[in-house]
């Protein structure tokens, strides 16, 4: 099962958070994200049946091994994006805003060599 940009946008934040806190709850996620609770249910819902995360009884949400690599690769995505654009001068915020947007889209080869890349320029 692919993730719509929604689904990935949920995934990432669950995994920063969960760098943060080592519990996280639906709660923590609408608050992250500024969404109503009934959309952060629909998207756990998806996520779980996805099979990205866990949901505890107590409702503490875990992320799956399938889950971490996704989200991982999204905010390396995200990290990288957002770094190259502020070393070209972009505002930090923009160039966070930007990141987001690109970090769904771009495809794993031109990510591959931005990575090569700055990777050459150090």
């Amino acid at each position: 099962m692919r993730l719509a940009e929604s689904g990935e946008m949920y995934l990432e934040t669950i995994y920063v958070l969960t760098r943060k806190s080592t519990s996280v709850r639906s709660i923590d996620v609408a608050e992250s994200m500024g969404y109503s609770k009934p959309s952060v249910s629909r998207a756990i819902g998806i996520l779980k049946e996805g099979e990205y995360i866990t949901v505890d009884k107590s409702g503490f949400i875990t992320l799956t091994e399938k889950g971490v690599k996704t989200a991982e690769s999204l905010y390396e995505r995200h990290t990288i994006l957002t770094g190259l654009f502020v070393s070209l001068g972009v505002d930090k915020e923009i160039a966070t805003e930007d990141a987001c947007k690109i970090e769904h889209v771009i495809s794993e080869e031109s990510f591959e060599a931005i990575k090569k890349y700055i990777g050459g320029m150090k």
